[in-house]
C-alpha cells in the first residue's frame, strides 16, 4: 500500500495541482526542518504503509470501544517488537513510524515515551537512571504519569494524594485520603501500565514539603494483577481517545522504598531529613515539555489535516449554480467557502511555524535550566502555557469549521474530521485547562509590565515589545501590508491590552480590594491580553520562518498566507485595533478589501499548499480528503463495510415484526 493513492487521480485534483505556481516539495522541506528529515519521515511512513500488521486491520470506525483498545494494544506490541528488533534506529524513526501505527489515535503506551521516560531522565539521580531507564527503554516496565486527581487537575497545589515517610522501614506510604484524591485520567493507567510516576504531597517528620514525584509499581510484572493496596481501572467512555485506557488509581497505605522518590533535586535522607531542591519548580518540567509539544504535534498538525481534507473535497465537490445556465461549480469557487477555509489554512501554517519555534525555545531554555541557570524558567513556563492554549483553541474551532465546510459528508466518520477533532480538542483541557493557562501567562505579563513601567531595564524575550515604543497610529494604506506594519499593529494591540488589564487591577487594589478579588475582577481583561500576547508570538514566528526561505516562488505564496493570517486576525479582532484610534474605519476597510484580494491570490495554490503538508492517506483516514480525489466511489465502498450491512435483514427486525397476520 503506497503512502498515497496515485494510480488513478481524479482529473479535477490533477488540474488543481497543475495550477501551482511553486514546488510543494520546497515548503515540505521547510515544514519538516530540512530535506533530510523529510526523507527520514517518508522512509518510516513507507514502512508503516506497507506493514501488513497495520494495513490489514479492520476499519477503526466499525469497531466497538473494547475492540479499539484491544487493537491498539496489539499494534503497541508490534511497535515494541519493531523497536527491539532495531528496525527503528532512533527516537525520530520511532516517532515518524508511530504516527502511522496510531493515526490520529492515542497509543495505550503513549505516555510511556511521552512523559514517563522524560520524567525519569529529568528528575532521577544517576543511580536511579541506571536502575530504571534501561528497563523503561526495553519495555520491561511500562509507565504513565499520574498527577491529575478526581477533584483537582490544573491546580497542582490542590492535589491530595499523600506520600508519608516512615523512617523505621525507610519507606514512603502512599495513600488516597479522600474520594477526590483518587488519581483520574492518566493515559494507559487503567489496564496497560504496570508502573507510574505518582505526584503526591510529601510528608516527613510531621511536615508537608509539597508535591514530589515517586516511581511506583502498580501491577505484578508477571501476572499483571494489581498489587495489594492498589485499586486501579478504566474511567469509561470519553468524547474520543477510544484507543487508550485513561484510568483511576486509589492507594490504601501502599508502601514503596525510600529510593523510589525521584531524587535528582529534592531528597529525603534515611532519618527523614528533607533536603530542599535548589529550584522549587524542577518537578514541573514534564508539564512544560508536553505543553511545548502540543503546539506542533496536536494543534498545528490537527488543523492542517482538517484543512487538507476540506480543501481537496471542496475542489471535488460541485454544488448549486453560480453563473446562470452554467454547470455546477466547485464549491471552492465560492468566496464564502474560501473565506471559511483559507484563513484556517493560513492558521495551520502559522501554528506550525510557532510550534517549531516553541520546540526550539523549549530545548534551548531547558538546557540552560538543567545547567543551573533558572532565569529563563518564568519565560518558558509563561510562553509554553499561553501558546499551548492559543494554538489548541484555534485548532479546535478551525477543525470544526473545516467539518462544516464539507457539508453533510463532513458529519460522517468517513470524512476523517471527527476523529481529528476529538484528538485535537482534548489538548484544550489536558496539561492545563486553557483559560487557566492564559491567566498563568497573564501573571507573567503583569510582572513584565510593572518592570517596564518602572524602567528598570529593557525587557527581552517574548515580552520585549512591552518596553518598546510603538506608533500610536497605524501606517496601513492600500495595497499589500508590510511586515513591519503588521508586526507593529499586533505589538501595539498587545501592549495596550496588557496595560489596560494591569491598570484596572492596580485601580481596584487602590480602592481597597484584596489582591485575589482584584485579580478575579480583572481576569477577563487579562485573558484577552494573554491571547493578544500569544498572537504577537505567532506572527513573529511566521515572519522569522519565511524570512529564511530562499526559493522565490515558495516565498511568494508563503507571504500571501502570512498576510492573510495577519489581516484576518486584524479584521476579526477589529474592536481591539479601533478602540484607541490606532486603526481608522477607512484603514479597517482597506484590511477587509485586502483579505478578498488574498483569497483570490491563494486560490490557484490551495491544493498545492495542503499537499505541502505531505500527509499520507493512512494518517488522514479520510475518504473525502484522499490524495487521488476519488471520493464518491470510495464513500460507497466504505459504507458497504458497515456491520449493519452484514445481513439483509437485521436481527433487530424481530422487535418490529407485525404482531398479527392480515
Amino acid at each position: 500500500m503506497p503512502r498515497f493513492a496515485k494510480d488513478r487521480v481524479n482529473p479535477i485534483l490533477a488540474k488543481e495541482r497543475a495550477k501551482a505556481t511553486f514546488d510543494p516539495e520546497q515548503i515540505t522541506f521547510l515544514l519538516d526542518g530540512g530535506d533530510f528529515l523529510t526523507k527520514k519521515r517518508r522512509d518510516m511512513e513507507e514502512i508503516a504503509c506497507n506493514d501488513k500488521n497495520l494495513t490489514e486491520a479492520k476499519d477503526y470506525h466499525f469497531l466497538s470501544r473494547p475492540e479499539k483498545y484491544n487493537e491498539a494494544v496489539r499494534k503497541a506490541g508490534h511497535y515494541i517488537r519493531m523497536l527491539k528488533e532495531k528496525s527503528l534506529e532512533n527516537r525520530a524513526d520511532a516517532y515518524f513510524y508511530g504516527n502511522l501505527v496510531f493515526p490520529n489515535e492515542t497509543a495505550p503506551i503513549g505516555l510511556h515515551s511521552g512523559m514517563f521516560i522524560p520524567t525519569l531522565e529529568a528528575q532521577c539521580n544517576a543511580e536511579q537512571k541506571d536502575k530504571w531507564l534501561p528497563k523503561a527503554f526495553n519495555y520491561e516496565i511500562i509507565g504513565t504519569y499520574a498527577q491529575t486527581e478526581l477533584g483537582h487537575g490544573t491546580n497542582v497545589r490542590g492535589l491530595e494524594t499523600m506520600a508519608t515517610y516512615d523512617p523505621k522501614t525507610e519507606e514512603f506510604i502512599l495513600h488516597s485520603p479522600t474520594l477526590t484524591s483518587i488519581k483520574w485520567w492518566p493515559g494507559g493507567l487503567g489496564k496497560t501500565c504496570n508502573c507510574a510516576i505518582i505526584m503526591a504531597l510529601l510528608y516527613t517528620r510531621g511536615e508537608c514539603q509539597g508535591i514530589h514525584g515517586f516511581l511506583v509499581q502498580l501491577r505484578d510484572l508477571k501476572t499483571h494483577q494489581p498489587l495489594p493496596g492498589i485499586t486501579v481501572g478504566d474511567i469509561g467512555p470519553k468524547f474520543g481517545f477510544d484507543t487508550i485506557d485513561n484510568g483511576f488509581l486509589r492507594f490504601d497505605h501502599f508502601r514503596v522504598p525510600r529510593e523510589n522518590m525521584l531524587m535528582k533535586n529534592a531528597q529525603v535522607l534515611k532519618d527523614g531529613t528533607y533536603v530542599k531542591p535548589k529550584l522549587e519548580k524542577h518537578a514541573y518540567g514534564a508539564m512544560i515539555f508536553i505543553r511545548a509539544m502540543v503546539v506542533l504535534d496536536q494543534a498545528a498538525r490537527g488543523l492542517a489535516q482538517a484543512v487538507t481534507i476540506a480543501v481537496r473535497y471542496s475542489c471535488v465537490r460541485h454544488q448549486s449554480e453560480l453563473k446562470p445556465g452554467e454547470p455546477e461549480p466547485q464549491i471552492l469557487e465560492y468566496k464564502t467557502q474560501q473565506y471559511k477555509l483559507f484563513p484556517q489554512l493560513a492558521s495551520a501554517y502559522a501554528f506550525w511555524f510557532a510550534g517549531l519555534k516553541m520546540r526550539e525555545t523549549y530545548f534551548m531554555l531547558n538546557y540552560e535550566i538543567q545547567q543551573g541557570n533558572t532565569e529563563s524558567l518564568p519565560e518558558l513556563h509563561a510562553t509554553s502555557s499561553g501558546i499551548k492554549a492559543y494554538s489548541s483553541n484555534g485548532a479546535m474551532s478551525g477543525i470544526e469549521l473545516c467539518r462544516l465546510s464539507c457539508g453533510g459528508h463532513g458529519y460522517s466518520h468517513a470524512s476523517g474530521i471527527p476523529k481529528i477533532y476529538v484528538q485535537t480538542t482534548a489538548a484544550c483541557t489536558y496539561e492545563g485547562e486553557n483559560t487557566v493557562l492564559f491567566l498563568q501567562t497573564a501573571k507573567y505579563l503583569m510582572k513584565a509590565y510593572q518592570q517596564a513601567k518602572q524602567q528598570k531595564s529593557s525587557l527581552s524575550g517574548s515580552v520585549a515589545y512591552l518596553s518598546e515604543v510603538t506608533n500610536n497610529r497605524s501606517k496601513v494604506s492600500s495595497g499589500p501590508l508590510s511586515v513591519e506594519d503588521v508586526l507593529d499593529a499586533y505589538k501595539h494591540r498587545a501592549a495596550r491590552l496588557v496595560a489596560k488589564a494591569c491598570e484596572k487591577y492596580t485601580k481596584l487594589q487602590g480602592k481597597g480590594r484584596e489582591a485575589y478579588e482584584a485579580w478575579n475582577q480583572t481576569s477577563i481583561e487579562f485573558v484577552a491580553a494573554a491571547q493578544a500576547h500569544c498572537q504577537v508570538y505567532v506572527v513573529q514566528a511566521f515572519i522569522e520562518k519565511i524570512s529564511n526561505v530562499s526559493d522565490a516562488d515558495a516565498l511568494g505564496v508563503l507571504h500571501a498566507l502570512f498576510e492573510l493570517y495577519a489581516t484576518f486576525g486584524i479584521s476579526t479582532n477589529a474592536a481591539d485595533f479601533l478602540a484607541d484610534g490606532y486603526l481608522s474605519a477607512q484603514q479597517l476597510q482597506i484590511v477587509d478589501d485586502r483579505i478578498l484580494d488574498l483569497l483570490a491570490k491563494i486560490r490557484p495554490n490551495a491544493v498545492a499548499l495542503v499537499d505541502s503538508f505531505d500527509f499520507t492517506d493512512r494518517l488522514l483516514g479520510s475518504v473525502l480528503g484522499r490524495y487521488d480525489g476519488n471520493v464518491y466511489e470510495n464513500l460507497y465502498k466504505w459504507a458497504a463495510q458497515s456491520p449493519l450491512n452484514a445481513k439483509e435483514v437485521h436481527d433487530s427486525y424481530r422487535f418490529l415484526k407485525p404482531q398479527s397476520k392480515l
